[in-house]
């Protein structure tokens, strides 16, 4: 089967992949899309370290085509959004409701795959970038068959952690404000969220002058074109004198964290989203801390995904979670190099793979 592989050195589509058949508590899924998030370029160039080879991809829905011994919230010929989290559901944060936090869902990647009897890793136990994968039971959350799958795709990573940051993580209010930096796949997918929870004041900034109608289309009450002007920060503060409720840092630069940092009011919290290197190291004011103010790290939105993928289902089914709008530009998963380069150059908010 296809899929692409990342052999430590170069990402190609490869036709002759193998992968087992599901075990115990197991699902086997039939790919129809899946989304291309900087996270699968991260592992390319080297910003997030995982072991090749790897079969990429993690933001994938399809269609289940087989089920393990104990599985019965899915059966064959449902439709699926895939999680990352191959949680255990039965250590103590799990049973907090915490399954980000699961110990057993980080930093032990499968071999469900191979090629020419070679065992290739599975990518943050996902790896949406096949025309099958295996996953856990609870990685499989049914949605309805009326969501288009290139649409769904993008539950399990962009909206998931955006959406999340905002309702689960910051848990914004009503009539709060709230400052967007970065308008990428998760920026906007934070827009959307702030929107959805009632924030009043809603502020994107980006470099990219081009983002602005998208930016307002997802939520944003106002947007800051950070090439054309000389202090984004000052920006920010003509439209909030007093600074935000809630800053979100969507790019994964230090000197953006430390811009989010700054621009928070009393009480305010700052959620950082973007990925910077691993060793990289970001600075603050301590004595600008004691007015309550909160630095927030979020993995993967906080989120319940057995619980939330399925909320944000119904919500794009009433019209209020935008999914279709999200998606700039379909390719088959032949093009993968070239929806790679757009990705890397900011040419589409996502882009999807299809099998």
């Amino acid at each position: 089967m296809r899929g692409v592989v990342f052999d430590g050195k170069q990402a190609q589509v490869v036709d002759d992949l193998e992968i087992r058949d599901p075990g115990p508590g197991e699902v086997l899924v039939a790919i129809g899309a899946a989304g291309l998030c900087h996270s699968d370029l991260s592992v390319i160039d080297g910003t997030i370290p995982f072991p090749p080879p790897v079969v990429l991809g993690h933001e994938g829905a399809g269609i289940v085509e087989a089920v393990g011994a104990g599985v019965t919230h899915v059966v064959p010929g449902d439709h699926v959004a895939l999680s990352t989290l191959a949680n255990c559901g039965a250590c103590a944060d799990c049973d907090r409701g915490r399954p980000t936090m699961c110990r057993k869902a980080i930093g032990m990647p499968g071999q469900p795959f191979s090629r020419g009897g070679t065992p290739l890793f599975q990518f943050a136990s996902n790896s949406a970038f096949a025309e099958r994968t295996l996953v856990k039971a609870v990685q499989a959350v049914r949605i309805p068959a009326d969501i288009p799958l290139t649409s769904a795709a993008l539950i399990g990573c962009g909206v998931l952690t955006g959406v999340g940051a905002v309702l689960n993580r910051a848990r914004v209010d009503r009539g709060e404000s709230v400052v967007v930096i970065g308008t990428g796949g998760i920026g906007l997918n934070v827009l959307q969220g702030a929107r959805i929870a009632g924030a009043t004041t809603i502020v994107a900034v980006d470099a990219n002058p081009a983002k602005e109608a998208v930016a307002r289309q997802f939520g944003a009450t106002h947007f800051i074109d950070a090439s054309a002007v000389a202090d984004s920060s000052a920006a920010v503060r003509e439209i909030l004198p007093t600074g935000a409720d809630h800053a979100f840092e969507c790019v994964g630069n230090v000197k953006l964290i430390r811009q989010a940092i700054d621009l928070l009011d009393r009480h305010g919290q700052a959620v950082l989203l973007g990925v910077p290197g691993f060793q990289e190291e970001a600075s603050f004011l301590v004595s600008s801390m004691y007015l309550d103010k909160t630095i927030m790290g979020c993995r993967y939105g906080s989120s319940r995904p057995q619980r939330d993928i399925a909320l944000y289902a119904e919500l794009y089914r009433q019209g209020r979670l935008l999914l279709d709008e999200l998606v700039t530009e379909v390719y088959p998963v032949e093009d993968f190099a070239k929806a790679a380069d757009d990705a890397h150059h900011g040419r589409v908010a996502r882009g999807v793979l299809t099998f």
